[in-house]
């Protein structure tokens, strides 16, 4: 009897080491897929989610800084407009125009 129970004993601990080892192994394989993906990632020029998230929010402020500047940009080409025509006599008004803006 002690001999059958020594035996379960041995077999209980070569499962034990068997799934430590498939432990192991799982992690490594784990480890390789990752690693493997992220180097067909970089070779196909791909970004992560969050890069292009970042650059959508950089566009989204270029893009309306620009739309800022071109508003200001065409009051002032209006305003050299009316100095060219000489609709405005005084220059200095278009300067207190500017202060009050």
């Amino acid at each position: 009897m002690a001999e059958r129970s020594r035996f379960f004993d041995d077999i209980a601990g070569v499962a034990g080491g068997a799934l430590s080892a498939m432990g192991g192994l799982r992690d490594e394989i784990t480890s390789l897929v990752r690693a493997r993906t992220d180097e067909a990632i970089r070779r196909l020029n791909l970004v992560r989610r969050e890069e292009f998230d970042a650059m959508a929010d950089m566009l989204a402020r270029a893009r309306d800084e620009q739309e800022g500047l071109v508003a200001r940009l065409a009051t002032l080409e209006e305003r050299i407009t009316l100095i060219d025509a000489g609709r405005v006599g005084d220059p200095d008004a278009v300067d207190g125009d500017r202060t009050r803006d």
